[in-house]
């Protein structure tokens, strides 16, 4: 599967109805994003079980803020909706790999328990 672009229209419903998510936050004027693209986008073609989602910060200014993106290229993945990984810098193909590895890799129970216990310590 190749990349598609994510906009604040499309967001939602993509990371509730896809397993796995990872989210490319560039900019055309980025080096590194350029750098990183072809990464992700081969990537996407070795993986077609995940979405690959690239999100474009000068037209999305309100994703990237909500988000709280500040260095570009942003690598985020989402697992069964959650959050389970953002980090900036263009990634190379084997840390790519890695990653990807570990979200497939993730015990999503023990994840949803570790949110649980968080939120039950910030509310006492």
């Amino acid at each position: 599967m190749a990349t598609r672009e994510i906009t604040k229209d499309n967001l939602e419903r993509t990371v509730t109805d896809n397993e796995i998510v990872l989210l490319d936050f560039w900019a055309d004027w980025c080096p590194p994003c350029r750098a990183f693209a072809p990464v992700f986008e081969k990537a996407s073609e070795n993986h077609p079980d995940i979405v690959f989602g690239k999100i474009d910060t000068e037209a999305q200014r309100e994703l990237s803020a909500g988000f709280g993106i500040t260095s570009i290229p942003t690598l985020a993945a989402f697992r069964d909706g959650i959050i389970v990984f953002a980090q900036p810098g263009a990634l190379g193909s084997a840390q790519l790999g890695q990653v990807i590895d570990a979200v497939e890799g993730l015990d999503m129970d023990d994840v949803r328990a570790k949110l649980a216990e968080q939120d039950q310590t910030a509310q006492a």
